[in-house]
């Protein structure tokens, strides 16, 4: 009798993990780029809790972190940014051979979205993703607000970054760099990187803008994509 209830746990239990294993299976199958260490969680919108995708250029003797088409120097961090593409596409940003934000993830918010990286060790401190279509500015406002001083920051824009938009958000993304921000309106595309209180002081940006008559993707222009090296403080 022992013996048979032993028989029938283990039946019950290789049964169990039969269907779990099909279940992952299936799931990756639906979506063939998804992988079990690639799962990205976000919010609805708002600061990013989220695992970092690896670098496919980041491998081998040869690799170039981000895949920039000139290797950056030895001791530098490499950066690449993607705006999004009309409505469709998200934003994508790369930082030091760690794919942060992924244009492929679901979720992707229309507006604006940040990354924070520390700038003595390279190392990702937070990210947001902000509704600048029909959201709330005071969220973007906060979060930038809340960013310490040394910290490298990346934005890229996704279908609208400027609808809401006001002074004092503008205001706060110029002091840290940016030119261009106080131009930005309506579905057009734009990326920036810059700092709050650096040492090294990186200054890096293009805006596209929304000109039916130039615009690759109808009332949308095409995708701006931007990439350099910022030197590490010494």
């Amino acid at each position: 009798m022992i013996h048979f209830r032993r028989d029938k746990l283990r039946f019950i239990l290789a049964v169990a993990f039969f269907i779990i294993s099909m279940s992952l299976v299936l799931r990756l199958l639906g979506n063939p780029e998804l992988q079990p260490g690639d799962i990205m969680e976000r919010s609805m919108g708002g600061e990013h809790s989220l695992k970092l995708k690896p670098d496919p250029h980041n491998d081998g003797p040869s690799a170039v972190k981000c895949g920039l088409a000139t290797p950056c120097p030895e001791n530098d961090f490499a950066f690449k940014i993607a705006s999004g593409a009309a409505n469709v596409v998200g934003p994508q940003i790369c930082f030091d051979g760690k794919i942060i934000i992924d244009k492929q993830a679901s979720k992707n918010h229309p507006g604006i979205t940040i990354v924070v990286i520390e700038e003595a060790t390279g190392e990702l401190i937070k990210s947001g993703s902000y509704n600048m279509w029909n959201g709330n500015v005071k969220e973007l406002i906060k979060f930038v607000n809340s960013i310490d001083n040394g910290s490298f920051v990346l934005m890229a824009s996704f279908d609208d970054p400027a609808t809401k938009l006001n002074e004092e958000a503008r205001q706060i993304i110029a002091d840290l760099g940016s030119v261009y921000i106080s131009n930005v309106k309506f579905r057009d595309n734009w990326v920036f990187v810059g700092g709050k209180k650096t040492i090294v002081k990186a200054s890096f940006e293009q805006h596209l803008k929304n000109e039916r008559a130039n615009n690759k993707y109808e009332t949308w222009p095409e995708i701006i994509e931007m990439e350099g090296c910022i030197p590490r403080p010494d």
